[in-house]
């Protein structure tokens, strides 16, 4: 069973994590302790041996040994391999994870596109599930060692029900030499069309959802299996095990307290147990030791991932929601705050404090600034409004001609955008235009644009400086060419946003 000490740590306090170290079950103690043992026996034969066993002449050659392998040991990069090797494998470990075929999503839509209250409807939806969930246990068959001890043959997949003996037959008369956890998803396709031609599924729309939820469930299938066949280069974990392996040896000797008498350098201390040197190994022989449980976590480790719960609990949920719960609705009522204009959910005793905090409005929501700089300033050389300043800006770039001054397109857009961009009142721009019908081709000169255009008393036109007289246009090549307008449209419903361009249709 995995191991979850999340409730512990919800919160942060003093000593928070002090309270996992005594824990035993999933620990680094119970995964440790064996090669732990081990280490610290080996390191006290040799230093008895040192001490008791060895003549004078022995004892210096040993010493020796002792000063050239700690002086060596260190050459070994064994937390830059360790390192990168656990990160790869931890990473990999996640990734595993999310590759679980969860059959949540697919009997959702399952549910909402596969209809039928008949002994046949129902009969449709549980096939359905039944085989998506026939799919999972064959790829975790293949990858997990706790599934393959609960289901060992094809017929213990049968008398478990997952399998009927038709489909046993079909499956074994299969002729494949790979693996076949991939057959129940193409009975799935053909069931799921067949329902289809059958009116169950009511429109191919829903079928191609359910065929794509279907290809989300078969690819977390395959890279479960992927996963299994391609492991961490072998290469790369006979490299960190010989780098720890070989660095611990090589502790063993050059970290043997020697003589102080002898009067070696750092070597003035004698205390028999290397107290550090034993916490190193905890540490990095406890990392290696994750690594060998995370690289596969399809086993039966403490941290291992519960596959068979998932096959029971995934089974159940998808048959309930597709048969039991299948167009089972509760009666619509009215919500407890149907009359309330802004609703709030009370709050207990123990979370009362959180009511009278303020929302959040964003970062900059608290930030101050002086009086004096939240002033605008006006453009140099410009003595008008700034909420004019825009759009005389936009009028002198913008040629003005005479379709332009006589109500064209281009002159209601632009009135259009000063009556957004300014800060012109309503009543500046109340007048519409009433003659905006044409004879011949021309719109009639009436000034209605101008009213738009500009609220306040106009300034003579600057007139053109001289020039050489420009030549006549030629004849126009080719008529305008008239394109009818679509019919007005009705009246929106009154729950629907006013359509783009209204406002702007409306002063046409």
């Amino acid at each position: 069973m995995t191991v979850t000490y999340t409730a512990r740590v919800a919160n942060a306090r003093f000593g928070g994590f002090s309270q996992l170290l005594l824990l035993w079950r999933g620990s680094i103690y119970k995964l440790l302790w064996r090669e732990l043992l081990c280490f610290l026996g080996l390191y006290m034969v040799l230093s008895s041996a040192y001490r008791f066993m060895l003549t004078e002449g022995q004892k210096r050659y040993f010493e020796k040994l002792v000063i050239y392998c700690d002086q060596y040991a260190s050459l070994i990069p064994v937390s830059f391999v360790l390192g990168f090797y656990v990160n790869l494998v931890v990473h990999r470990w996640w990734n595993q994870y999310l590759c679980m075929p969860l059959p949540d999503a697919l009997m959702c839509i399952v549910s909402g596109t596969v209809h039928g209250r008949d002994e046949r409807g129902r009969l449709y939806r549980r096939t359905l599930m039944r085989y998506a969930g026939l799919s999972a246990v064959l790829i975790l068959r293949s990858v997990s060692t706790a599934v393959f001890k609960r289901f060992p043959t094809i017929d213990h997949v049968v008398e478990a029900g997952f399998m009927t003996r038709e489909e046993r037959k079909k499956f074994e008369n299969l002729n494949s030499s790979y693996n076949k956890y991939w057959v129940p998803f193409i009975w799935f396709s053909n069931l799921a069309a067949q329902a289809r031609r059958e009116g169950r599924i009511r429109d191919n729309s829903a079928l191609k959802l359910l065929l794509e939820e279907l290809t989300v469930f078969r690819g977390k299938c395959s890279m479960l299996f992927h996963y299994d066949w391609i492991s961490v280069p072998l290469v790369y974990t006979q490299v960190v095990t010989i780098a720890v392996y070989s660095y611990f040896l090589a502790c063993l000797i050059g970290r043997q307290f020697l003589d102080p008498a002898q009067g070696y350098k750092d070597h003035n201390l004698d205390l028999f147990v290397p107290v550090f040197t034993l916490l190193q190994f905890f540490f990095y022989a406890g990392w290696l030791k994750v690594a060998e449980q995370l690289i596969n976590p399809f086993g039966e480790d403490d941290d291992d991932f519960e596959t068979n719960f998932l096959i029971d609990r995934n089974f159940q949920v998808s048959m309930l929601a597709v048969d039991e719960m299948y167009d089972d609705l509760a009666m619509l009522e009215k919500d407890l705050y149907w009359d309330t204009a802004e609703a709030r959910a009370p709050y207990t005793a123990a979370t009362a404090f959180q009511r009278l905090q303020p929302s959040f409005q964003g970062s900059t929501f608290d930030i101050t600034l002086a009086k004096e700089d939240m002033q605008f300033q006006r453009p140099e050389g410009l003595d008008v409004p700034l909420g004019e300043a825009q759009g005389d800006f936009l009028q002198r770039l913008l040629p003005v001609g005479a379709g332009m001054a006589a109500g064209g397109l281009l002159g209601r857009r632009l009135s259009l955008l000063r009556r957004k961009n300014s800060c012109v009142s309503e009543a500046s721009t109340a007048p519409s235009c009433t003659c905006a019908s044409t004879q011949d081709g021309v719109a009639p000169e009436c000034g209605c644009d101008d009213l738009l255009l500009d609220s306040g008393p106009r300034e003579p036109e600057p007139e053109l400086p001289s020039g050489p007289e420009l030549p006549a246009p030629g004849p126009v090549a080719e008529p305008f060419t008239t394109v009818s307008m679509p019919a007005p449209r009705g009246p929106a419903p009154p729950w629907l946003p006013s359509p783009i361009g209204e406002e702007e249709e409306s002063l046409a």
